[in-house]
């Protein structure tokens, strides 16, 4: 038997698996290998893209006029994907989103920008072909258990834009603000954020600051989680905390961070945000208060929950 790639071999384990109804024991004999590796590759086929799956909720699909909430939230553009029960799937839903309008946004001789979050992730491996453009990392390093390594994002954009890219080679959050301060000073690292000024259009990811509601916050001690609570703090983009009306939190993680800064997004001629789960609504609309999306990728459930909102506030007005 001819040997196959590696690509075909997650293509015939997902057939197997999903389709054929087969188990991992039956699977793993087949193909000579563990069946704990058969769930390895089962899941890097999904996250590849290989594997896609979609769930349809019959009788429970509520319609969502993207367009006017768009004009409600001041937004130039509002995109709905359903809502799915599961986690990863609608993550990826998401993330395909995401690559479709970084597909038609991107133009030849454009300097991009793109953060690091699980659905940014998934989105760059979606993402089939760019013109000719510069890429640039705008969040340090946030490694998570099951999600490719962050710097995969700017070198597979950077291959397909085939311009130049400008990597940050640092953590998202350091132990320090003098750790930061020198890292700072590292020619790439200064290059990278220097870059972020000069940004045409930038790709985030909006997270609540609340626990399971975002990666940073996840990752830090109680006492910087504490700090920004206590000072306001309502949403996390690239691990910026922001307030309820949009304003910058001056909280003690702010100097540790590595990434772009909130004045950098405010000057960047467009930002797409993606963001899912209702629990996001109220950092969803601290980043719009903030004036640093421009257009929103979200699931109907958070869609749904940011429409309820602007339609309270209308009624009180």
């Amino acid at each position: 038997m001819p040997e196959i790639s590696h690509e075909e071999l997650l293509a015939r384990i997902g057939q197997a698996y999903y389709l054929d109804s087969r188990s991992k024991v039956e699977i793993a004999t087949e193909h000579g290998i563990s069946r704990f590796q058969v769930a390895r590759f089962l899941d890097e086929a999904r996250a590849a893209g290989i594997v896609h799956i979609e769930i349809r909720r019959t009788g429970r699909h509520t319609a969502v006029d993207a367009a006017a909430l768009a004009a409600t939230l001041g937004l130039q553009r509002v995109v709905v994907v359903n809502t799915l029960d599961d986690d990863f799937a609608q993550r990826d839903l998401q993330a395909q989103a995401v690559a479709s309008e970084l597909m038609a946004e991107v133009h030849k001789g454009m300097t991009v920008g793109i953060s690091w979050s699980r659905t940014l992730d998934l989105a760059a491996r979606h993402v089939k072909e760019l013109p000719p453009c510069n890429i640039v990392q705008l969040a340090g390093a946030l490694p998570v258990p099951g999600a490719g390594n962050p710097l995969e994002i700017i070198q597979r954009l950077g291959r397909l834009g085939g311009g130049t890219t400008w990597p940050m080679w640092a953590p998202l959050v350091v132990d320090s603000a003098a750790t930061a301060s020198g890292l700072r000073r590292q020619p790439e690292i200064a290059d990278a954020m220097a870059k972020a000024d000069a940004l045409d259009l930038a790709f985030v990811a909006i997270g609540a600051w609340a626990p399971n509601l975002s990666t940073v916050w996840d990752r830090v001690d109680n006492s910087s989680r504490q700090d920004g609570i206590a000072k306001g703090a309502v949403a996390e983009c690239s691990g910026r905390l922001i307030a309820a009306d949009g304003s910058a939190v001056a909280a003690e993680l702010d100097a540790r961070i590595l990434s772009v800064t909130l004045k950098q997004l405010q000057r960047t001629p467009k930002v797409i945000a993606v963001a899912q789960g209702e629990a996001r609504a109220d950092a969803v609309r601290a980043c719009i208060a903030a004036g640093i999306v421009h257009t929103l990728v979200v699931d109907e459930s958070l869609a749904l929950a940011l429409q309820a909102s602007a339609d309270e506030e209308g009624a009180l007005v």
